[in-house]
């Protein structure tokens, strides 16, 4: 280990880096260290930046900004693995906070997901997609596709697809805490939705379980499209047992806005721990969509949380 906990603001630069598809620059470096509770100025980040030019860990990419090197990659990964514990949650909650949708007017921002296609992979990734919409797999009724994205790598564009973090926000705005407590791998088979076969609790994580899941090759999206029985994505939500009325007619509302309804909701639904104070909702991931084109074969990355955008953006465009 290279850093010490006092180099905390590097080593955030190289986390943030790390998670970028192309070089990024001070001004942008330093919007992101503000959302993760680092306030530095652009003057600052360029002097962090010059010092891990010079340990190795990064370096320049023309006027564009910087990249991570190998060895820069290798102490993102590495480095203080115990503060990192509680990241995920926090950039999710954060995220939640700032939703702004409400679906009685339809208006306002919506979290979303943003997957990073090659144009070789367009037509690939549209049917993979298509497929999940179609059987209802999926936490919204569709997607849309932008080119206009600085995120976005040459000859790529984006495919964004509803998050699930939206369902938080929209609960929060109407006065209901929620919980994010787990991802996990869902079973339904011949059609017909049966449990959870592993969960992994948000809290204790430094890598998103929906992530996880993926890149593990721990799905069976394919199968499920094709034959009814298979492995996909879930979240659960908790919220106080006593707004059960209010989270119902909420989830009302958004189905008639194009979100899918929860597989299930109640105290004890499927094989989840029996609370009887707390109401456990389970709703399909945005992310499934992702996981049927990874298990096609589509070289493909996306961010998960990439941001907010208006719902119109995806209302509108909704294939």
């Amino acid at each position: 280990m290279i850093f010490e906990r006092s180099e905390r603001k590097s080593v955030e630069i190289l986390r943030i880096l790390s998670e970028q598809q192309g070089p990024l620059g001070a001004k942008r470096l330093s919007e992101l260290l503000a959302e993760r509770g680092f306030a530095m100025s652009d003057r600052a980040v360029q002097y962090y930046l010059q010092y891990l030019d010079e340990k190795g860990f990064t370096r320049k990419v023309g006027n564009k900004g910087r990249v991570l090197t190998a060895e820069g990659s290798s102490e993102a990964e590495d480095a203080l693995v115990d503060d990192r514990m509680g990241f995920v949650i926090s950039r999710l909650e954060q995220l939640s906070f700032n939703v702004t949708f409400n679906p009685e007017t339809l208006k306002g921002d919506i979290a979303y997901n943003l997957t990073f296609v090659p144009y070789d992979e367009i037509k690939n990734v549209t049917k993979a997609f298509d497929d999940v919409v179609a059987r209802g797999y999926n936490f919204f009724r569709g997607y849309s596709i932008t080119d206009n994205d600085p995120r976005l790598p040459p000859d790529n564009v984006g495919f964004i697809s509803a998050c699930s973090i939206t369902m938080d926000g929209v609960l929060q705005n109407n006065g209901i805490g929620v919980d994010i407590v787990y991802g996990g791998r869902f079973r339904i088979t011949d059609n017909t939705p049966v449990c959870f076969d592993d969960l992994i609790g948000y809290r204790g994580t430094t890598i998103d379980p929906l992530y996880l899941f993926i890149n593990a090759g721990l799905t069976s999206v394919r199968s499920l499209v094709d034959t009814g029985s298979g492995v996909a994505l879930a979240n659960v939500r908790e919220v106080t047992v006593q707004a059960k009325e209010r989270v119902e007619k909420i989830i009302d509302d958004m189905a008639d806005c194009g979100f899918i309804r929860p597989v299930g909701i109640g105290t004890s639904p499927f094989n989840l721990r029996p609370n009887p104070y707390r109401l456990s909702i389970v709703f399909y991931s945005g992310m499934n969509l992702v996981a049927n084109a990874v298990e096609c074969g589509c070289n493909i990355n996306t961010e998960i949380g990439a941001g907010l955008i208006p719902f119109s953006r995806i209302a509108d465009n909704k294939r």
